[in-house]
């Protein structure tokens, strides 16, 4: 198997299917030999749930129509295919913008719905199901048909979160929300310890929309970081945002990341961010999708590549599990730059095997180092199976079955939703098909 960048494929990787509008239920079946397949957009998935070592990948990239809008509600009708990058170039300068969006705006449709992606609103718009009306699928054992919280509900929880594997998602009716800028207000924020932080999160809430901290998992000393909150502004700016982007121009021969570039860049990095502090006012594609703006940022991590690690903790058990982590990373010598520490609300999703729960949610990337790497996740992985929480599947390439059956008490409930044309390399890892 080979991997470019992401979860990206490479031309000779899979026997590749590309998806069309017309594709009808004899395209889509299961092989004469058992060989099962799975559908891939753009491969943002760090980990293997758009892969399928030894099986087919069907290509969401022909499914890339937007159907219709209706200015009145916001109701989007789109295909699978389209890019959150393309709603939200086309429909922010008429006054209307995604309700949740994540970390990248290249990421399909199809794919923000099989993994209920989330952004940094959670505690006051929910995941991205919280905002779908319907979904078609295409199943390799039936015909194509709706489910929606209304109709065929059952399939609508399957699916949404579902990771791709109860059907081929192929057009989705979403609701768009209303904006008054693309700009938002912001203010920065330091602060030197978990409890900090948490004080900050709980008075946020009430008056700031989104939420996110950035946290240096690098130091033994103290748990300082960046927290961000904003709101959308009510009025336009009057000055426009560069369009100018960095790139990592090659591939290294060893990673730029480790011990010594780490305390360097955090340090310089809490320090830069600490002059900042105060009210401020940013573009949505530098606060929403800051990353996007260095191309091949991926490179850095040379050769091997990297993991990234997502989990969530209940709130009665998290802060002594974030510490016990961050104190884990921190003596291991292998902390991350890209650490992201925030809060998930009490809006329920309505999928079954939906990663979000009220919270603490902490994302970290980290080069890998081969078992030294593994060794450390292993721990950590302990913390949070002993906190009740869980790992993010969509970031994942090396969860365990037992933890992934322990996080997601509702698997039971979504076995019987599998497409049994269908499946990914993770859901061969966690759950035998």
């Amino acid at each position: 198997m080979k991997l470019s960048s992401w979860g990206r494929l490479s031309d000779d990787n899979y026997p590749a299917t590309a998806l069309s509008r017309e594709i009808g239920n004899q395209q889509l079946t299961q092989s004469d030999n058992g060989e099962t397949s799975i559908v891939y957009g753009m491969g943002r998935s760090y980990g293997d749930v758009c892969l399928n070592p030894g099986g087919g990948v069907y290509l969401s990239s022909g499914l890339d129509r937007l159907c219709s809008f209706d200015a009145e509600s916001g109701e989007l009708i789109c295909e699978a295919g389209v890019l959150l990058k393309d709603i939200q170039t086309l429909f922010v300068a008429q006054g209307w913008m995604l309700p949740v969006t994540p970390g990248t705006q290249y990421v399909t449709v199809g794919g923000a719905v099989a993994n209920d992606i989330h952004g940094k609103n959670h505690h006051t718009h929910g995941c991205f199901s919280n905002h779908v009306n319907w979904i078609r699928l295409a199943r390799t054992d039936r015909e194509e048909f709706i489910c929606s919280p209304t109709k065929e509900p059952s399939w609508f929880n399957a699916t949404t979160g579902g990771l791709g594997l109860t059907g081929v998602i192929k057009e989705v009716s979403l609701n768009l929300r209303r904006v008054n800028s693309c700009w938002l207000d912001t203010e920065t924020l330091t602060y030197a310890s978990l409890a900090e932080f948490s004080q900050i999160s709980k008075d946020s809430e009430a008056d700031w929309e989104y939420t996110v901290s950035w946290i240096d998992c690098n130091s033994r000393k103290h748990n300082r970081g960046i927290f961000i909150r904003a709101n959308h502004s009510q009025s336009e700016a009057e000055s426009t945002p560069s369009k100018s982007r960095l790139r990592v121009p090659l591939v290294p021969p060893v990673s730029l990341v480790n011990r010594m570039t780490l305390t360097a860049f955090n340090q310089a990095y809490f320090l830069s961010q600490k002059q900042k502090s105060g009210m401020g006012r940013s573009h949505y594609q530098s606060y929403f999708y800051p990353l996007d703006g260095i191309l091949d940022w991926n490179r850095m991590y040379g050769p091997k590549g990297f993991y990234q690690y997502q989990l969530v903790v209940p709130y009665e058990s998290g802060m002594p599990a974030i510490k016990a982590i961050l104190h884990e990373i921190a003596v291991s010598g292998q902390g991350s730059f890209l650490s992201v520490l925030k809060t998930f609300g009490d809006v329920p999703s309505p999928g079954l095997l939906s990663f979000p729960m009220e919270g603490l949610t902490l994302a970290l990337d980290f080069p890998n180092r081969g078992d030294i790497t593994l060794q450390l996740f292993r721990r950590i992985d302990a913390i949070v199976a002993e906190a009740g929480g869980r790992l993010y599947p969509a970031k994942d390439a090396r969860m365990t079955e037992a933890l992934f059956t322990a996080g997601y008490p509702h698997l039971p409930e979504f076995l019987p939703y599998r497409d049994p044309g269908l499946s990914s390399g993770f859901s061969k890892r966690v759950m035998g098909w």
